[in-house]
């Protein structure tokens, strides 16, 4: 078997002329085209992860609204808790103050009426006293009789008061 040279040389300058050809009409839109897929690609990736970030800070976020929201409504029960506690002191203790106020106005009423009733006793023994020294005067009786007259007017008194 002889080589053929020729054949060779032929062979390789076809094979260079069809590269040339390729190269020119189909390798550089062929590469092109990969080229944008790949950038689309990592486009659509970058984009991807973009958006999960994106996620991930909007739910930290919306966790963050929650937990100040929950601080929030916290607050103001314990604001509620506190008012409520408050304004029943202030009833129990405007309570008590009505319930002193009116035990005291009570007792004075209570007072002013023993008094009376004692200057009404007073006036009444007062007058029976003066009409018991009259009536004495006028029977002029003896001493044991004027004592029963005087048991017996203390007694009338008694069942009066």
């Amino acid at each position: 078997m002889s080589f053929n040279w020729i054949s060779f040389v032929i062979q390789v300058v076809a094979f260079g002329i069809l590269y040339l050809l390729l190269s020119k009409f189909a390798f550089g839109p062929l590469f092109g085209i990969m080229e944008k897929r790949r950038q689309l690609v990592k486009d659509q990736i970058d984009g991807a992860e973009k958006s999960r970030t994106d996620a991930e800070r909007y739910l930290e976020e919306q966790k963050q609204a929650l937990q100040q929201a929950r601080k929030e409504a916290y607050d103001i029960i314990e604001l509620a808790k506190s008012t409520g506690s408050k304004q029943a002191d202030d009833i129990v203790e405007a309570a008590r103050s009505e319930a002193n106020r009116l035990k005291d106005e009570a007792v004075r009423e209570i007072e002013s009426e023993k008094n009376k009733a004692i200057a009404s006793v007073k006036a009444q023994v007062s007058g029976l006293s003066v009409l018991i020294a009259s009536k004495i005067i006028e029977k002029q009786v003896d001493e044991k009789a004027q004592s029963e007259l005087v048991d017996k007017y203390l007694q009338e008194v008694g069942t009066k008061s």
